[in-house]
Parts: C-alpha cells; sequence; structure tokens
C-alpha cells in the first residue's frame, strides 16, 4: 500500500496496490492504519518515571540511565539480570539486531518475543515432520486453484479478509468451535463447517486419518508411491490412527459421523488439495501434537511437496514468518540456526566479531521469562520491544505483578500502552511508514517496505535505540549500525548456510519487485523448488516457473524434504486432554480469539476512532440457552470467572455458538483483559501456552 495525502481532511491516508496475494484489498485495520502517523496519543518524547509518575526527560538522560541501570545490574547480579522481549511485528532487522543486542551487548540468554504465542506450535511441527518451518512453503496463489481447503482454527474471513480472495467456499473445510465468518461463509457457499469442542482437534484428525485409511481413500497408487518414497514412519501411525474410530470421535467431540466422513472424502477425493492450520490448533498445551496430527494426515493424503497442494500455517502477525528466523527467540540464531549448535554459534559469532565461548545458550521461553521477572533468580531488568504483555500474555494479571516486581522496565513503543504505563523509561520510536526494512510474508517471500514520511521530531527508531544503548554499554558503534541497509547486509551473512538462508536476499531485486522466497543461497542463485537437504547444503536450482522472475524457493519440498534423508516424517501422537477441563465449578469452555476491527492487545487499535466506534468495549458470546440459565439477558454486563480471575463483559446471544463454551476477544484491558482468565499451562515442545481452552462459569454483575 501507499501514503497520500486525504484532500478532504489534510491528512495521511492509505492507498492500496496490487499485490498477489491481497490483490489489492486491504482490510479495516489497513485502510485505518495511517490514522496513528498524527494520531493526539503519539509519543514524542522519552518519559522518565520520576516520584510515580513518567515525566518527559531528553533522550541522553534516559538513555544514560537505562544503560547505568543495566550496567549495575550485570556487574551486581550477572548477565541474565536483564531481559529482552520482542515481536513478531518488528522488521527482519530489528529483529536481528534485538537478538545481537541480548547477547552481545548484555551477554544474556534471556530473550523471548510475543511470537512464542502465535506459531510457535506449528513451527515445532513443521521442523518435526519436514526439517524446515515455513509457514506456506507454496505461493499463496497455489490456493486458488485448490479444490479442497481444511481451515483448522483459522478464521481468515476476520483477521486477514484480502485471503479469503483466493478460496472457493464451496470447497472450505472450515474446523471451529465458532460459526465465524470463515465459517459462515463456507456453511453458506456450499462448504463444509466441523465444530468440535475445545481441545480436541487432534482427535478430530486422528479420526479423519482413520476414515482416509478404513474408507480406501490412502489406496490409490499414487497416494502409496508418495508415501513409500517420500516419508518414513507411516507404519506406527497407521497403527495408532486403528483406534479412532468415527463413532468414538463424534463422542469425544461432537461432530457427527456423517460430516467427518464427507470432510475425508472431499480432502480425499479433490485433485489438489491443501491442509492450513491456525492459532486455534496451536494455542494449546498439546499445540505441537495437534498440528503434527494434520500434517499426518496431509502426508497420507500426498500433499506436501506435490505442486498444487500441501499443508501449511497461516501466521499471525505482520513479520510473524521473519520474526521467527533471525535470533530474537530464547533457542534460536539468525539464519533459523539452533543456539545450541557448535557449527551454528562458530558462524555467527565470526560474523559478529566474538569468541563463540561467549555467546550465552538458551534462555527461558516466553511464559517462562515473564513468570520469572523480578523473582529470585530471574531477570531484574526488562526491555520491551514492539510488545504489550500487560495484555497479550496469559494469565495477565500474574504478567502485570512481575512487571511491577523488576527493578527497571524499559519500553521503545509510540503510544502509551498498558506496557508502557509501567515502564521506569519509554522510549519514543517510528512507525512502519516512518522506516525502512524487510518483511517476510506468510509464504516465505521477503519485501521491502519503503520509508514514506519521516517520524516526528524527537522520535528514533529502533535501531538507533539499540545502537545509542550498545554503545553506552561499552559496544563499538559499528557493531550495530543504524541503517537498516547495513543490517540486511550483515543479516545475510549471518544467515547464510542456514536454513533460513537470505544470502540471495539482494536489495536491487528487492527495489526492483522481484518475488524473493527463502531459502536464496547466494545472490545468484536461481529460483529452487527444494529446501536444502541440510543446513549446508545448497537448494536445486529450477522449478521457478510457479512463479515469474521469481528468485530463491517459491515451492518447497517438490523432490525432497530439508530432512539430511530428504523424507517427511510422520509423528505417532495420541489425543490428550487440555490441562483444565469444565468441572461444576467451572462448567463452560472459555476460548479467546481475534476481532475484525482490532488487532494483538489492541493498543493501536483501540486507538483509531473508525474502529473502536464498532467494537468498542469487553464482550463475551454466549449461547441464548447458556445465559439464561446463568441469569444473564443479551446485552446485560456479566463476570467470566476461570481459576485464575475474572473479566467483566457485555453478555452477547449468538445462536450458533455450544452451549458448553464462550468466547472472548483478547484485544481489550483492564477488567475486560481475556487473557486474565487463561491458563499458562505449556505445550512441552513448543513453549506455547494453552490460550484457546480453560474453564470458565458465567455470572451476573448485581
Amino acid at each position: 500500500m501507499t501514503l497520500t495525502p486525504d484532500p478532504a481532511t489534510g491528512r495521511t491516508a492509505v492507498t492500496p496496490r496490487a499485490f498477489p496475494t491481497n490483490r489489492g484489498g486491504l482490510c479495516q485495520k489497513g485502510w485505518t492504519s495511517a490514522a496513528l502517523l498524527d494520531s493526539d496519543e503519539r509519543l514524542t518524547t522519552p518519559l522518565v518515571r520520576k516520584g510515580g509518575t513518567l515525566r518527559p526527560a531528553g533522550w541522553d538522560e534516559a538513555l544514560d540511565l537505562v544503560a547505568g541501570r543495566l550496567a549495575a545490574l550485570r556487574a551486581e547480579r550477572g548477565p541474565d539480570s536483564a531481559a529482552v522481549f520482542g515481536s513478531g511485528g518488528l522488521t527482519n532487522e530489528k529483529a536481528y539486531a534485538l537478538g545481537k543486542f541480548a547477547r552481545i551487548a548484555l551477554g544474556t540468554s534471556q530473550i523471548d518475543y510475543n511470537g512464542r504465542f502465535c506459531m510457535s506450535s506449528a513451527a515445532a511441527a513443521g521442523n518435526r515432520a519436514f526439517g524446515l518451518d515455513r509457514g506456506l512453503p507454496f505461493p499463496v496463489t497455489d490456493l486458488d486453484g485448490s479444490e479442497a481447503v481444511a481451515l483448522v482454527g483459522a478464521n481468515p474471513a476476520e483477521t486477514m479478509p484480502p485471503l479469503m480472495g483466493h478460496f472457493d467456499p464451496a470447497r472450505l473445510i472450515v474446523v471451529d468451535p465458532r460459526r465465524t465468518a470463515t465459517a459462515e461463509a463456507a456453511e453458506d457457499g456450499g462448504g463444509l463447517h466441523l465444530a468440535p469442542a475445545p481441545g480436541t482437534d487432534l482427535a478430530l484428525a486422528l479420526g479423519l486419518l482413520h476414515i482416509a485409511l478404513a474408507d480406501g481413500h490412502l489406496d490409490t497408487p499414487a497416494r502409496t508411491a508418495y508415501r513409500a518414497e517420500r516419508t518414513s514412519g507411516w507404519t506406527e501411525v497407521r497403527r495408532r490412527v486403528a483406534r479412532w474410530w468415527p463413532e468414538r470421535v463424534e463422542r469425544l467431540t461432537g461432530v457427527a459421523v456423517a460430516d467427518l466422513r464427507r470432510a475425508a472424502a472431499t480432502l480425499a477425493g479433490a485433485r489438489r488439495a491443501h491442509i492450513l492450520t491456525g492459532r486455534g490448533a496451536e494455542q494449546h498445551s498439546k499445540g505441537t501434537d495437534t498440528v503434527s496430527a494434520w500434517i499426518n494426515l496431509a502426508l497420507a493424503l500426498g500433499l506436501p511437496g506435490t505442486p498444487g497442494s500441501g499443508y501449511g500455517c497461516l501466521t499471525g502477525q505482520g513479520n510473524g514468518q521473519g520474526g521467527r528466523e533471525h535470533g530474537q527467540k530464547a533457542d534460536q540464531l539468525p539464519g533459523y540456526r539452533r543456539l545450541d549448535d557448535p557449527a551454528a554459534r562458530a558462524h555467527v559469532a565470526a560474523v559478529w566479531g566474538v569468541d563463540p565461548d561467549t555467546l550465552p545458550g538458551p534462555g527461558r521461553s516466553a511464559w517462562e521469562l515473564l513468570d520469572a521477572l523480578g523473582t529470585p533468580g530471574g531477570p531484574a531488568a526488562l526491555l520491551v520491544m514492539g510488545s504489550n504483555p500487560a495484555v497479550s500474555a496469559p494469565r495477565s494479571r500474574r504478567v502485570l505483578d512481575r512487571l511491577r516486581a523488576l527493578d527497571l522496565l524499559v519500553v521503545a513503543d509510540f503510544v502509551r500502552s498498558e506496557t508502557a504505563e509501567l515502564a521506569d523509561v519509554v522510549l519514543p520510536v517510528a512507525q512502519w511508514a516512518e522506516e525502512s526494512g524487510t518483511m517476510t510474508s506468510l509464504e516465505g517471500r521477503v519485501l521491502r517496505r519503503r520509508r514514506a514520511l519521516s517520524p516526528p521530531p524527537g522520535v528514533r527508531t529502533d535501531l538507533e535505540v539499540l545502537r545509542s544503548l550498545a554503545v553506552r554499554l561499552g559496544r563499538r558503534p559499528e557493531e550495530f549500525p543504524a541503517d537498516p541497509e547495513a543490517v540486511l547486509s550483515e543479516l545475510r551473512r549471518a544467515s547464510a548456510g542456514g536454513p533460513a538462508d537470505y544470502a540471495g536476499v539482494d536489495p536491487e531485486h528487492l527495489d526492483a519487485g522481484d518475488p524473493v522466497y527463502w531459502p536464496v543461497p547466494s545472490a545468484s542463485a536461481p529460483a529452487s523448488a527444494s529446501a536444502p537437504a541440510s543446513a549446508s547444503a545448497p537448494a536445486r536450482p529450477g522449478g521457478a516457473e510457479c512463479v515469474p522472475g521469481a528468485r530463491g524457493t517459491p515451492r518447497l519440498f517438490l523432490e525432497r524434504f530439508a530432512h539430511p534423508d530428504g523424507r517427511a516424517r510422520f509423528l505417532p501422537v495420541e489425543h490428550r486432554d487440555g490441562d483444565e477441563l469444565p468441572d461444576a465449578e467451572h462448567p463452560l469452555y472459555a476460548t479467546t480469539g481475534r476481532l475484525l476491527q482490532h488487532y494483538q492487545s489492541g493498543a493501536q487499535t483501540r486507538r483509531v476512532p473508525e474502529l473502536l466506534d464498532v467494537a468498542p468495549e469487553m464482550y463475551v458470546e454466549v449461547h441464548p440457552d447458556t445465559a439464561r440459565g446463568a441469569g444473564l439477558r443479551d446485552g446485560d454486563p456479566a463476570r467470566v470467572v476461570s481459576r485464575r480471575g475474572t473479566v467483566l463483559a457485555r453478555t452477547r446471544y449468538v445462536d450458533s455458538m455450544r452451549p458448553d463454551t464462550v468466547f472472548l476477544p483478547f484485544h481489550f484491558p483492564g477488567d475486560g483483559a481475556a487473557n486474565g482468565l487463561t491458563n499458562p499451562a505449556l505445550d512441552p515442545v513448543s513453549g506455547m501456552p494453552e490460550f484457546k481452552l480453560c474453564a470458565a462459569r458465567l455470572e451476573p454483575v448485581r
């Protein structure tokens, strides 16, 4: 999109551009996104807490204070006394610089980011199955020709409306406990909506695979050859799913056997089919296994690595893909390298000009990090960049207590978010239109974002902030360039040879608008069709015909998967209950999600009048019978109570809701913060908290 002056108001307006993924379309959040650029709530000067109140300060005063207190804490308690919390909304350059800052300027292992709460389970499952994680291992435009698309726990009609143009509603299978806008589009268009009980998606996938096997859908010569030649582990998975006959799945999930059979036959009967997972499948204490179960179904049907078909994950943040590739995650180095891999440490350390032995090891995952703040042995200081964990983290009231317990909280933001309101120092930084950089889309395409406006006087970029702090902490200025072009050049060297290889992401091709999909092993590499066989092997040339003029790897896995033997892995998984189930005291499932008008914690969208007018307050969706049973009429104020806290919300009757389930959007703060209810029970593989499932009850507000 581009920015232009609005002749009617004199303010900046957004104009969409034609692009393969959105075809010139924007959602409400997109076309109102310029409203914050000149908002009255914009931060333009640093704030320092004095006498319990945030007061304006100069940049040198604020930065000297931060660096001095960080240095003192490090001298007193060691490098892990400081922590960093990043974001999937940062550019690739900022994500890279933040990880580098944590590990060599602070020397801390305590860094993670809010993407741990978004795509981490799908990333873990993808790495286990394919040896490589990229949200969509094929161009979005491949979905146009799909004859069947299963959307599992995804609601793109509200979360990314332009994507809906790539789906034929008659060919959609939507798996969601709610009749979302996406499910409604499928049903109204002749597609299918499966509404399982929250937390039973894994069992549903096992049941569909059982039906596909028992009904002979997997016995075609092509599928038999695919499993024999391109996969391993099928025998054990086949044995496991034998126990998941349709009637058992119906009893557990609530999805009728007839609908299960129709869904399995639709996917199996399509010449081109896709299975796409979203947060509804991932945000569970068994999210990695749940995604693995859907990948098993995709592999059994021969979809991944087959032109026109595949498995993919729909990313959840602006740079959800690139943000998880370049080192702001607790166990990761740039290029999707593992922090505990000696070869990876040596490569990145050489680029950074440091001794590999000085790099810290893996630290705490996001929830574990937030939960440890201000505790004995936990970090005493936290730098937050691009996130608002006071609202977005699970068990948010516990997180508020932990943030208040810190010796030093520093927030870089452009509005006074709920986290910024708790800070000791707030640093005003540039917005998306005021700085350049690169982002990586859900299909692995690296995109150039050009600066359209200058930041207001007094505002600095995140890269400038990191450089200023690093220099005050004793690093050389040239180690932390503030120019995004210089950071990208270094990122390319640091990622070279890694799973997410950006070495060939040439600025000239980005500026020309050429499609560039990672991995891109070198500046001269032509487009390739399959992922590297290992972290150091180059991708095979060819296969770029699916995207004219493409460089790198538009379609992964066409000839081999990224495991050393070139095969994808079936992973045996079993359904297990969520960490917390309804009982007599808390008889309902509570689940959370997004609205069309708001994004993440709402720190930005709640400041856009056009959006706030449509969705101004917290509400709870509930079946009328369930609400009446709790003594609630449509529109009544209600309490939603879990074992961790209470949320105040307006009752909203929704006839299509499951009677055992209530839904709350998570964009609102204070007494309306849905994450005051949610359960921080973690997936043992991905570290994902169980946002999508907790036990709750409804009460009237007396």
